[in-house]
């Protein structure tokens, strides 16, 4: 009988904790594991999960910024009948099979929200005859809280609970310690695997697209108009880049009528048009990416080697993509251009300096969702020998 694992994501704004999710899913696939990934949210259609039996639970999703306020994805305001049905379904889903691993995507780390049915399946797997190895996959930063004792229960809880917490970073890079004042308290559980990148059949760009552009992205687009915006205006007032196509590639959550008026303002030498799967290939062939500071956007963009600008969507409570912006400064890898005080102006100063920085021979450690899937590997292993 071959091995089951049971991947538990949920996503609420941006797309990244679902790509990594299912990245090591088809890994582990490979490996002849039977997986489940089980989604609180819908899956993004330019997502390939073939290999997976995919759950697609009761979903949920932001209806801010903030995260201060969960909705169904019809619009309506998270209650207790709700989370009760969220919960039963979850813990049907995780009885259907003797699972021999599950792996949550950032929780404890986060999801705090969601600790209503966590707690529960955390507590049902650990009551088993045979109980799963469980482990969690979190990204290479994690965002501070107000309160320290919620960080120090998030350790607690890993301490707990987990036989394996999976750092999707380079440590030569970034550490949990940058972002997470209690590594220090489970320091043994901590491996670090790499990033995680998209891997599996990528279409190529059409014959043409992508050669020598500026390629403008904002992953599924939920918080992009600053940038948008100000990408559409910025080609003339560019002195390294006015020479050539830029190509805006709008997120599918950007809303039609927005998507609309982008495509009316777009001036001569700007395409506008929806985000595409090829877009990696895009970035290979790009004089310049500007983009958000998404874990996957980011990983693409070093992955192609492009020099890029880099525009953190960043809030007081959400400073993720900021410190990984950063953090690539600091290693001479991207400009880094303010969301809060963007123009077309400003963008486009950023596009020169960016294009007159030298090549950075500065690697990433990648391969993140092989070395993760091995590391689950070794552990189903020694539980089984």
């Amino acid at each position: 009988m071959s091995l089951t694992a049971f991947i538990y994501v949920q996503h609420l704004l941006g797309t990244g904790h679902v790509v990594r999710a299912t990245a090591i899913g088809k890994k582990l696939a490979e490996r002849g594991v039977d997986v489940t990934l089980a989604s609180g949210n819908q899956i993004p259609p330019t997502l390939d999960v073939e290999g997976l039996e995919v759950l697609e639970l009761p979903g949920a999703k932001t209806a801010n910024a903030e995260f201060s306020r969960l909705i169904t994805l019809d619009g309506k305001d998270l209650d207790d009948d709700w989370r009760a049905m969220r919960t039963a379904e979850t813990l049907k889903a995780f009885a259907a099979k003797p699972y021999d691993l599950l792996l949550t995507e950032t929780y404890p780390f986060g999801r705090r929200q969601f600790e209503f049915e966590l707690s529960v399946l955390m507590d049902t797997a650990k009551a088993r005859a045979n109980p799963p190895i469980i482990a969690s996959s979190i990204r290479d930063i994690l965002v501070p809280k107000q309160q320290l004792w919620k960080e120090e229960w998030m350790a607690d809880k890993a301490r707990d609970y987990f036989d394996k917490v999976l750092i999707h970073a380079d440590p030569d890079f970034i550490t949990l310690a940058d972002s997470f004042p209690f590594a220090h308290k489970i320091e043994d559980l901590l491996a670090y695997t790499g990033y995680v990148v998209r891997e599996g059949d990528r279409p190529e760009p059409p014959e043409g697209d992508g050669e020598d552009e500026v390629v403008v992205s904002c992953g599924g687009g939920a918080m992009s108009e600053s940038l948008l915006s100000a990408a559409i205006d910025a080609r003339p007032l560019s002195r390294r880049a006015e020479d050539c196509t830029w190509r805006v590639l709008a997120g599918h959550n950007v809303p039609e009528d927005e998507f609309k008026a982008y495509k009316a303002r777009a001036g001569e030498g700007v395409i506008v048009e929806r985000a595409r799967p090829d877009f990696p290939g895009l970035l290979n062939r790009a004089r310049l990416s500007i983009s958000q500071g998404g874990y996957n956007t980011v990983l693409d963009v070093l992955e192609a080697g492009v020099p890029s600008v880099i525009v953190p969507f960043a809030l007081a409570t959400e400073t993720e993509q900021e410190q990984r912006a950063k953090a690539l400064a600091n290693h001479g890898r991207v400009v880094v251009a303010s969301e809060d005080m963007l123009t077309p102006e400003r963008l486009a100063a950023a596009a020169d300096d960016a294009l007159a920085l030298p090549r950075s021979s500065h690697k990433v450690l990648l391969g993140g969702a092989d070395r993760s899937a091995d590391i689950l590997m070794d552990l189903l292993k020694a539980r089984a020998a």
